[in-house]
């Protein structure tokens, strides 16, 4: 069965049918790309095993998917807009095939690391997907379709955590690798074939702007790379000063030429209203805030059962995140559906209310192990919620030739919110470590979880004062 859609009347007069299996064939990527983002976390001790690494090295693995996911999302974003987004989306996808089938003959660890490099990529398959799903379907339908995407992708990372220890253990761990590829290519193609072609939303005549897109990678480029190692053991104070000229020294050249080019990698006068820098403090605190979680629940149920944690190992960790895994997949789909109903605004308050509500609680209920499971299922719904339904609602609010640089901002914000949480997190448990037991103290998870909490409070104020700009 076919939807009858209307396509800009810019472009064409003519509805463009899209069919129900084209957007099932986008969500299964979705799906897929989830599972192969997601295999590294629960394997990296196996990982640091089988190539004779250190943890710190092993820990590469994952961070170079993140910066890179980081760096192309709103390049991304940008060519979707311009050049269309089944296109720009279908030779990403090589990108990432490429980079799952050499992580799966990878030999030594410069060659893993160089696949998840090219794997890093998918992050801006999200953006892309927003863009077709703007494109063939109504406002009120793509605010559900962009939570769907979300929630299979995320449920992709389900998939992952599940499989990857099986498939490691009756394979290799280059199977945990191929297999979720083999999958990529398959719905890839399914994709190219039952999408329909969307014509780019604005004329080609300026060309894009490849100074500003080298600046903003640039600048996220030189961020994601300091949250990584801003914690790193003896970093002298001046090199700290120096990540951060780098940084703003970049993203003030980008301002610099943005304001300048004729056809800009991002509007900045875009950027400036409300609804669009509102969207991206938000979801930075927010994400933040989950970050930090992501880094403390784990490590205080690994802590030794004779004190204050529950000696978990890495099975019993990874079934005690699972419900709150689920419920983050579930919130991705219904943070769409409750943004058509209610609108963003308010599943934004709720969300914040119940997740910075659940940390602060969590600071004083921690001594059993199903306090910790409710809180993270709590707040990874909660969280989840809101940012989607920020994110539906930010990208239907937008014109459509905007689609691809907004969504692809907003989730580059949230990559980078949950990167700064992770790094926070870490400093927390540093700075309240035994020196003789080489362990965090229980003070510190006390003092992450307020701080979680205080940081996610922090989002009403952003609600409150975009309420007070939007009356003025």
């Amino acid at each position: 069965m076919a939807l009858t859609l209307s396509s800009s009347p810019s472009h064409s007069s003519s509805p463009v049918r899209v069919g129900r299996p084209a957007i099932a064939a986008l969500g299964v990527l979705a799906l897929a790309l989830g599972t192969l983002q997601s295999v590294v976390e629960p394997a990296l001790p196996l990982l640091q095993r089988e190539l004779g690494v250190s943890p710190a090295e092993g820990a590469l693995v994952g961070n170079a998917l993140l910066v890179t996911g980081a760096v192309v999302t709103p390049l991304a974003g940008k060519l979707g807009d311009r050049y269309g987004g089944r296109r720009v989306l279908v030779r990403l996808m090589a990108v990432v095939s490429a980079g799952g089938l050499l992580a799966g003959l990878a030999p030594n660890l410069p060659v893993l690391l160089l696949g998840q490099v090219l794997q890093g990529v998918m992050v801006g398959v999200l953006p892309l997907s927003f863009i077709l799903v703007r494109k063939h379907l109504t406002v009120r339908e793509s605010q559900v379709a962009i939570g769907v995407v979300l929630a299979l992708f995320s449920g992709g990372s389900i998939v992952g955590t599940l499989v990857a220890g099986p498939i490691a253990e009756s394979l290799s761990w280059h199977g945990m690798f191929v297999l979720p590829t083999i999958a990529i290519v398959a719905s890839t193609l399914a994709v190219a074939r039952l999408m329909p072609h969307d014509p780019p939303v604005r004329p080609d005549e300026d060309g894009i702007d490849w100074a500003g897109a080298v600046l903003l990678s640039g600048t996220l480029l030189a961020l994601m790379l300091g949250l990584v190692t801003v914690t790193s053991a003896g970093l002298p104070p001046l090199a700290l000063a120096g990540i951060g000229a780098v940084v703003a020294g970049l993203a003030a050249g980008w301002v610099v030429v943005e304001r300048r080019a004729a056809s800009p990698m991002v509007d900045l006068r875009m950027l400036a209203r409300p609804a669009m820098w509102s969207a991206c403090v938000f979801t930075l605190v927010i994400t933040t805030s989950a970050g930090m979680v992501l880094l403390l629940l784990p490590q205080l149920f690994a802590a030794p059962a004779d004190g204050y944690g529950f000696g978990a190992g890495t099975t019993e960790i990874g079934l005690f995140l699972l419900p709150g895994a689920i419920a983050g997949a579930v919130s991705d789909s219904v943070g769409g559906l409750a943004a058509r109903r209610f609108g963003p605004r308010a599943v934004v308050v709720a969300g914040t209310v119940v997740t910075a509500g659940t940390l602060l609680a969590l600071a004083s209920l921690h001594s059993a192990a199903w306090q910790l499971v409710l809180a993270k299922t709590l707040t990874a719904f909660a969280a989840g919620a809101a940012t989607t339904a920020l994110l539906a609602g930010t990208a239907t609010a937008v014109e459509a030739g905007h689609t691809g640089v907004v969504t692809g901002l907003l989730v580059v914000t949230r990559v980078i919110g949950f990167a700064l949480g992770v790094q926070i997190g870490g400093a927390i448990l540093a700075a309240g470590t035994d020196p003789v037991t080489g362990l965090p103290g229980e003070p510190a998870f006390v003092t992450g979880f307020l701080t979680a909490g205080l940081v996610a409070a922090l989002s009403l104020l952003v609600v409150r004062i975009t309420r007070k700009g939007a009356r003025a």
